[in-house]
């Protein structure tokens, strides 16, 4: 008989955004499953979509399995896994002292961090060279951000 808590969830992420800054975004998670999700925004920031895409893909995959997030934005890997323990412990600041930029979302991702029951890993990867799931996942959020924007793919 198999260890049900010992299966392990990968899913891959993407944000996309029209026109850096200001333009519509899209996000999107892939599950390597199969099933996946996407949304967008009129506007935003391309660090916007990929923490989002961070987010959207944490809480849709509640549970006890280890949960691993592929993504080819080091600053969103970054940002929930390296930096946030430094920015919550400083009172959400910088190692400059400035304050961090996109706040409530890094925010909502330590929430979504903290309540899941299985452990969640980022792993980055290398964007556009053929990964199978980073290339379906930057698909879906092109389309939502055209979607957002009102452009007709």
């Amino acid at each position: 008989m198999g260890c049900k808590v010992c299966a392990v969830n990968t899913v891959s992420t993407d944000g996309s955004c029209l026109k850096n800054p200001g333009g519509a975004i899209g996000w999107a998670w892939v599950n390597h499953d199969g099933s996946s999700a996407s949304g967008g925004a009129r506007s935003g920031t391309n660090q916007i979509a990929e923490l989002t895409a961070l987010y959207e893909a944490i809480v849709a995959h509640p549970g006890v399995e280890p949960l691993v997030i592929e993504s080819d934005s080091q600053y969103a890997i970054k940002c929930a896994s390296l930096w946030l323990p430094a920015w919550k412990r400083k009172g959400w600041v910088t190692a400059s002292g400035s304050p961090v930029k996109n706040l409530a979302l890094i925010q909502a991702i330590d929430r979504a961090i903290s309540e899941r029951q299985g452990p969640v890993t980022f792993v980055w990867v290398r964007g556009h060279t053929g990964n199978h799931h980073n290339e379906i996942a930057d698909s879906l959020a092109g389309k939502a951000a055209r979607e957002a924007a009102g452009v007709r793919a």
